[in-house]
C-alpha cells in the first residue's frame, strides 16, 4: 500500500523542520571538518616523535580512520532509522559528535601523555566516522520524504550545502582565532578553541533536533506495521536491491565524493603542502570560493528536477577527469610562480639504482632509511620538491641534480647518530643552497601570488563539485523503497564517501612521496571518476520522475 503524503506543497511547518534538520546537520559537519583544516598542526601536536613528513601523513590517517569507519555507522544507525525511525537516530549521532569533538579540544598533546594522545584521539576520530555515518543518509531522507512531488532535488540540495557550509564555519572560526590570539599561540594552544566551542554548537543543535517531528512517510509506515524487521538482510541480502546498491557506489558515489575532496580538500592541503602557501592565506582563498559556489548546489540541484540528475553528476565527473592536471597545474603558476618557474627552468632529477629505493611512506616512525637514494628522495618531500627518477647503474651512490649542478647523496648504513646527523645536516644544507640558487622559494611570496586567478581556479574545483553533489542526495534516495530507504542508501554513500574520498588526501600525497611528482596524486581521483562516469552512463537509470512511495 503507498504511503499518502502531500505531494503538491510545502507547508511552513515543513519548511521548518527541514531547515532545522539541515542547520544540524551543518553543525555536525562542522565538528567533523575541523580536524582536517588543522591536520598540519594537530600533526604537530600529537604526532611530534615522527619527522615533518611522516607526521603529516599519519595526521592524515588519523583523519582518514573517522572516513573508513563512516559505512559501519551506515549500517547501525541506517538499521535504526529504518526500525524507530529518522528524529531519534539524529539525536544519538548529534551527540556522539558533538562530545568527541570537544573532548578532541582538552585531549593533551604527545609532549604531555605520549603515545596514547594519537591513540585516542584516533579513538576519537573514529566515533566521530560512526555518528556521521548515521547522520547523512537521514538527514537526505528526511528531507526528500517531507518534499513536493517534483522538487526532490531542490530540496534535498540544501542538505547537500551542509557539508560545504561546515567546512566554510569551520575555517571562519579557525581565522577568526588565528587573528585574535596570533600564529604562535594558535600553533600552541588557539587550536583547541574551535574544538572546544563546539560543545556550545552541540547545545543548539540538541535542542533543534527535540524540535523536529517525524517523517510522514516513516510515521504512517509504522502505523500500518509495515517497518522492516531486518533492514541489513532486506537491503544487501537480495540482489534485487543489492545490485542497486553496488551501482549506487561505482556509478555515483565513488566518482562524486573524489570530486568532492579534491575540491574542497586536496586543494586546501596542495597549497599548503606543495605550493607552500601560508596556512591564513590558503583557508581565505579556499573560504572565498566555497562562498562564492555554494549557492551552485541548489542550482543543480533544482536544475536535476527538470533535466535529470544523472547527466549533471556525470558531466561533474567527465570534466574533473578530463581537467584536474592542467588546472593543478595552473594553480602552481598562480599561487606560487617562483616554484612553477623554478621547476620549468631548474628541473630537479634523482639518479639512483632502483634496488636502493623503498616506498617513502613511514607511518610509525620505525623504518630507518640509510641507501643514499632513500635519502636524498628523504630531503626532497621534506623540502616538498617535485622530482623525476632516473634508474643508475647498480652499486651506485645517488645524486640528486638541480639545474646543471649534481650533488651525491650519501649512505648513513655503519654509520653512528652522531655522524648521520651531521652528514644530514650537511646535506640538506647543500641541497637547499642549490635549491635556493636555482630559484626554489621556500615558501611562496604573498606579493607575487595572483590571488584572483588562485580564487578563480578553486572556484571551478567547488563548482565541479556542485554538479556532482548537489542532485546525488534526491538521486540516492530515489533507489530505494521507504522501509530500507535510510540503511540501502547510506551504505554506498558512506563507502563512496568515507573509503574513496575519505582516503583521498592520504592515498595522493603517499603517491607523491613515491613518485616525487607533486602531481601525481591526481591520478587517484581522476581514475576513480572516469570509472564512475564510465559505469554511471551505462548502467545507472535516471531517476527524477520516479514515485518514492511505489514500491512501499
Amino acid at each position: 500500500m503507498a504511503t499518502t503524503v502531500d505531494k503538491s506543497v510545502m507547508t511552513a511547518e515543513q519548511r521548518k523542520v527541514i531547515f532545522a534538520s539541515s542547520l544540524g546537520t551543518v553543525f555536525e559537519w562542522y565538528d567533523f571538518y575541523l580536524y582536517g583544516s588543522l591536520a598540519a598542526i594537530i600533526a604537530k601536536q600529537f604526532f611530534s616523535g615522527l619527522d615533518a613528513g611522516s607526521a603529516f601523513i599519519f595526521a592524515l590517517l588519523a583523519f582518514a580512520a573517522g572516513f573508513i569507519v563512516r559505512p559501519f555507522g551506515a549500517l547501525v544507525f541506517g538499521r535504526l532509522g529504518d526500525m524507530i525511525g529518522r528524529k531519534y537516530t539524529f539525536l544519538v549521532t548529534i551527540v556522539i559528535m558533538g562530545l568527541s569533538t570537544f573532548i578532541v579540544g582538552l585531549l593533551p598533546s604527545y609532549a604531555s601523555i605520549g603515545v596514547a594522545a594519537p591513540v585516542i584521539l584516533i579513538a576519537l576520530r573514529m566515533l566521530q566516522g560512526l555518528a556521521l555515518g548515521g547522520e547523512y543518509g537521514g538527514a537526505a531522507v528526511y528531507v526528500a520524504e517531507h518534499a513536493p512531488e517534483g522538487r526532490r532535488g531542490a530540496y534535498t540540495s540544501w542538505i547537500q550545502t551542509t557539508a560545504t557550509m561546515g567546512l566554510f564555519l569551520s575555517l571562519l572560526v579557525i581565522l577568526g582565532v588565528r587573528t585574535a590570539v596570533g600564529e604562535v599561540a594558535f600553533a600552541d594552544w588557539g587550536w583547541r578553541v574551535p574544538f572546544v566551542v563546539s560543545i556550545l554548537l552541540l547545545a543548539v543543535s540538541v535542542y533543534i533536533r527535540l524540535s523536529m517531528n517525524e517523517s510522514p512517510a516513516f510515521q504512517k509506515m509504522k502505523a500500518e506495521g509495515r517497518t522492516s524487521k531486518a533492514p541489513l538482510s532486506e537491503s544487501f541480502g537480495q540482489w534485487k536491491n543489492l545490485k542497486i546498491v553496488i551501482l549506487a557506489l561505482v556509478g555515483l558515489t565513488a566518482g562524486q565524493a573524489v570530486v568532492w575532496y579534491s575540491g574542497q580538500f586536496y586543494s586546501l592541503f596542495f597549497l599548503t603542502q606543495a605550493l607552500k602557501v601560508d596556512g591564513p592565506t590558503a583557508n581565505i582563498l579556499v573560504a572565498y570560493s566555497l562562498l562564492l559556489a555554494t549557492p551552485f548546489f541548489v542550482v543543480f540541484g533544482t536544475l536535476s528536477d527538470k533535466i535529470g540528475r544523472k547527466p549533471i553528476i556525470m558531466a561533474g565527473c567527465l570534466l574533473a577527469a578530463l581537467t584536474y592536471f592542467p588546472v593543478f597545474t595552473a594553480l602552481t603558476k598562480a599561487a606560487n610562480p617562483d616554484l612553477a618557474e623554478a621547476q620549468a627552468r631548474n628541473q630537479v632529477v634523482v639518479t639512483a639504482d632502483p634496488k636502493e629505493c623503498s616506498f617513502q611512506f613511514n607511518p610509525t616512525g620505525t623504518a630507518k632509511f640509510t641507501s643514499s637514494c632513500d635519502i636524498a628522495k628523504q630531503v626532497l618531500a621534506g623540502a616538498s620538491v617535485s622530482y623525476e627518477n632516473v634508474a643508475g647503474p647498480a652499486g651506485t651512490v645517488a645524486s640528486i641534480k638541480i639545474g646543471q649542478n649534481a650533488i651525491p647523496s650519501y649512505t648513513a648504513k655503519g654509520l653512528s647518530a652522531d655522524e648521520a646527523r651531521k652528514k644530514d645536516v650537511e646535506f640538506k644544507k647543500l641541497i637547499g643552497d642549490d635549491l635556493k640558487a636555482a630559484g626554489y622559494p621556500s615558501k611562496a611570496d604573498p606579493a607575487k601570488m595572483d590571488k584572483v586567478m588562485v580564487t578563480a581556479i578553486l572556484f571551478y574545483l567547488v563548482l565541479l563539485v556542485t554538479m556532482v553533489y548537489g542532485p546525488i542526495a534526491a538521486m540516492l534516495v530515489e533507489m530505494f523503497p521507504t522501509r530500507i530507504r535510510y540503511t540501502s542508501m547510506s551504505l554506498p554513500y558512506h563507502i563512496g564517501n568515507g573509503w574513496f574520498g575519505g582516503l583521498l588526501p592520504t592515498t595522493a600525497f603517499a603517491i607523491v612521496a613515491q613518485t616525487g611528482n607533486m602531481y601525481n596524486g591526481l591520478w587517484y581521483p581522476i581514475i576513480i571518476a572516469g570509472v564512475t562516469f564510465v559505469v554511471g552512463t551505462l548502467f545507472v537509470k535516471e531517476t527524477k520522475d520516479y514515485d518514492i512511495y511505489a514500491n512501499d
